[in-house]
């Protein structure tokens, strides 16, 4: 299996990295574009540099590297996860502005018919997001807020983090444990 990720400027990095985690764990090929902003938010949330970031991935890439293999829909892919999402990320997949790595990535995603998962982390929302939202939904994409449910009985922020890497998962038919399923809860 071969997965790109996208990490970008927006709350929730933790996300991104326990996903990376979680496929390197697995032995999942895994290609990372990671922004600009996303590197400060890394550092600000979890203390950590780029090149720790990396090192959780096969390959990375620049933001404006769209000369990478992962910029072509020739280049093979199960699945595109953009992991926080920004707003603005967003914004230029909904409205196919591909100008960086990312969201050209996603473009691709998109138009060869691969999962395209966009984990949206921002709250509340206005009118542009939801139309934006929609948007995206409507031409394919999966909207998958990072919003944990609670019937598993989080002890920590980290169970809270895995639950929705557990759903990410899902959507792509990848198997775990990260969360007991409604079913194992007693």
């Amino acid at each position: 299996m071969r997965v790109v990720v996208g990490i970008t400027g927006a709350s929730g990095i933790v996300y991104g990295v326990r996903l990376l985690e979680v496929l390197k764990a697995k032995g999942i090929e895994t290609h990372l574009v990671l922004s600009n902003n996303a590197e400060k938010i890394a550092k600000n949330e979890l203390d950590l540099t780029r090149k720790q970031i990396e090192r959780l991935a096969n390959y990375s890439y620049g933001l404006d590297d769209l000369e990478s293999p992962i910029s072509s829909g020739s280049f093979l892919v199960d699945a595109v996860i953009i992991v926080p999402c920004s707003m603005k990320t967003l914004a230029a997949i909904a409205n196919g502005y591909a100008d960086n790595l990312i969201s050209r990535s996603a473009d691709c995603a998109l138009k060869e018919g691969k999962p395209l998962i966009l984990v949206i982390r921002e709250t509340p929302l206005n009118v542009i997001h939801l139309r934006n939202l929609m948007t995206a939904a409507e031409c394919g994409a999966i909207i998958l807020p990072a919003m944990p449910a609670f019937y598993h009985k989080p002890k920590s922020v980290n169970d809270v983090v895995d639950f929705v890497v557990g759903k990410i998962l899902d959507r792509v038919g990848i198997k775990h444990n990260l969360y007991k399923r409604w079913k194992d809860v007693a």
